[in-house]
């Protein structure tokens, strides 16, 4: 893995920030948009007190950067799944609550972050990194230890299934927005682009807002869905699709479709709370980015303020 060390010139953060960055540049980011990286980079090496550029292979040095960043605050530059990969590791640690991440988005799948208000220019993301002030988010953990930032779906919004290594099982894969960082330093940079391009093409050509409902080609499920041990929908009304994203005040907002007549749609169902329980005949579903499952139930808790990103000011 390699490291470069950088101090800031006096003259270019006199109005800046002046941070330690622990910057962390994700393989798929260097290999689809070099040129991206590079700039932030320089913004962010020029508007720092000191910068530390790590440049990891696998997802064992993304892991190994991460733990030895020390005083210093990390900055992720990488694409939807580097975001997921670095919350997740941050959680399995237990190291959420006292750390403020930041983010430059880059690379092929970027849905989540610009849902979470992060800039999409290399050079306005550099600059919030600098510039911009820690939010606290709330964050989804299911009963496997696995952290949701944006929206869960069920069944998931398009065909073939996404997985990551060990997806459903608990274990917490690498590429998965839960448990550990998986693979092994044999894992080569390739495979994670080969990932993530095979990801787009599962993808549908617009990706659904935050807060919509996502409905796949899997066809209706009998599922029973319980919110804080009320039941919503239970296995004799087949539903179309399930969301379930963390809301407003510290709960996770639940929408379900029932499968509608062929002469009259069914309105969906709304409920909010602290827990949601989807269970039933095997299933998959579709947690921000990746595609896990099967499993025949899964928990979903919400952690108010779990997590925090930098965001713009304003």
């Amino acid at each position: 893995m390699a490291e470069v060390a950088t101090s800031a010139n006096s003259s270019a953060t006199s109005s800046a920030r002046r941070d330690q960055l622990l910057v962390v540049v994700d393989p798929v980011a260097r290999r689809t948009d070099g040129e991206s990286v590079r700039i932030a980079k320089d913004v962010l090496s020029a508007g720092a007190a000191s910068t530390k550029v790590c440049l990891p292979e696998g997802p064992e040095e993304f892991a190994r950067a991460l733990r030895r960043r020390g005083s210093r605050r990390p900055v992720v530059i990488g694409d939807d799944r580097a975001l997921l990969r670095t919350v997740a590791l941050l959680h399995r640690h237990r190291e959420l609550a006292g750390c403020a991440l930041s983010v430059v988005p880059v690379g092929p799948v970027l849905g989540l972050t610009r849902s979470l208000g992060l800039p999409s220019g290399a050079v306005a993301a550099a600059r919030s990194v600098l510039d911009g002030a820690e939010r606290r988010l709330d964050l989804l953990v299911d009963d496997s230890d696995g952290v949701v930032l944006g929206a869960v779906g069920i069944p998931p919004v398009s065909g073939p299934a996404e997985r990551g290594p060990g997806a459903g099982t608990g274990t917490g894969p690498g590429f998965r927005s839960g448990g550990g960082p998986g693979g092994s330093a044999s894992a080569s940079g390739h495979h994670w682009l080969r990932t993530c391009q095979s990801l787009v093409r599962t993808l549908t050509p617009s990706r659904p807002a935050r807060g919509t409902v996502a409905v796949g080609a899997a066809g209706p499920a009998r599922l029973r869905v319980e919110v804080d041990g009320v039941t919503l929908v239970d296995l004799d009304q087949p539903v179309e699709a399930v969301s379930v994203m963390p809301g407003a005040g510290g709960v996770a907002v639940v929408e379900v479709r029932p499968l509608s007549s062929a002469d009259a749609e069914t309105p969906p169902l709304t409920a909010s709370g602290l827990t949601v329980t989807v269970s039933g005949a095997h299933f998959r579903y579709r947690a921000d980015a990746v595609v896990s499952g099967p499993v025949r139930t899964r928990t979903w808790t919400v952690r108010e303020g779990a997590w925090g990103l930098t965001l713009p000011v304003g």
